[in-house]
């Protein structure tokens, strides 16, 4: 099959609306329950490069040492080297041994990155989780977001984004004007549309939106009888009962959870590209078959009679 390509907001960067998201790579089984051996990680990205994926979104911070960074960087070696085709982003985070988030940080975190993936630079570079940091800290000007700009300004990356959850927070950095693009994750989802207002605002000013998490954690993508929990923490039951609801619909009308919990991003107009963590071979094909399968516009209609209050979305 193929992708949509899609404008990024106005960074002039073209972008597939899958993503292939790295985090599971980095074998984090406290995250998500699982481990993911090395060949397997290296396969994973190997899939992803023969498919019509062409974003590959990762970090510094995922896995001890950049377990998934390191791990991408083989899989491209064995490929022959990054494909001009494919966009590649990584972020920047905080020392993992001093918690260092200081301008200075952020170069060296960047350059380690680029070390472990094997290339010379990166198209887009995120600011990783801030609210690990005071909002004023980040805005020094020996903060993370001063360098940012700088490294975009002396051309050594293209442009640079805001990751990371809270709504509000996030909306601090955008007012900014500091941003060119924004992700947040497992807040645009069928179970919680916290997110949406701020995506909606950074649409507005051309900003490039992008949704990561759309199975919020796995609970929209394995059933809340297998993954009770909802981005990566225990929720409210109602939420869980909600998936539940969802699932049952889904299945009246043959269509698996996990293919409508991806396509309520892909069909939303202000995203630009959604993050899916993938992470075995396999999944990929899977992933593209979700993205592609016909659903009808009357289980829609359902499914939006069963999402919870607002009361219950994450901040």
């Amino acid at each position: 099959m193929t992708l949509r390509t899609r404008p990024l907001g106005s960074t002039g960067i073209d972008v597939t609306d899958v993503c292939f998201g790295s985090s599971p790579l980095a074998s984090m089984a406290r995250l998500y329950g699982y481990d993911v051996d090395e060949r397997r990680a290296i396969d994973t990205v190997l899939a992803v490069l023969d498919s019509p994926i062409r974003f590959i979104d990762t970090s510094n911070g995922y896995g001890e040492n950049g377990t998934a960074e390191r791990r991408i960087g083989i899989a491209l070696r064995e490929y022959g080297g990054l494909p001009d085709d494919v966009v590649l982003a990584t972020k920047v985070d905080p020392d993992p041994v001093t918690g260092d988030f200081s301008g200075a940080r952020v170069t060296a975190s960047l350059h380690e990155s680029l070390d472990r993936l094997g290339v010379e630079r990166v198209p887009l570079l995120h600011l990783h989780d801030p609210e690990r940091i005071p909002f004023e800290q980040a805005m020094a000007d020996d903060g993370p977001v001063a360098a940012l700009i700088r490294l975009r300004d002396e051309g050594v990356v293209d442009k640079i984004g805001v990751a990371g959850g809270p709504v509000a927070l996030l909306g601090r950095y955008l007012a900014s004007g500091a941003f060119d693009v924004l992700l947040s994750h497992n807040r645009h989802t069928l179970l919680d549309r916290s997110a949406d207002p701020l995506f909606e605002s950074a649409r507005r000013n051309g900003v490039g939106v992008l949704n990561a998490a759309p199975f919020g954690g796995g609970m929209l993508a394995k059933g809340p009888a297998v993954q009770p929990g909802y981005a990566y923490g225990t929720r409210d039951d109602r939420v869980a009962a909600a998936a539940s609801a969802m699932q049952d619909a889904c299945a009246r009308h043959g269509v698996p959870l996990a293919a409508a919990a991806l396509q309520f991003s892909l069909r939303t107009e202000f995203v630009d590209s959604t993050v899916v963590g993938i992470s075995a071979p396999e999944r990929v094909t899977q992933t593209l078959d979700y993205a592609s399968l016909e659903i009808p516009a009357e289980l829609w209609d359902e499914l939006e009679t069963l999402v919870p209050s607002a009361d219950l979305w994450l901040d």
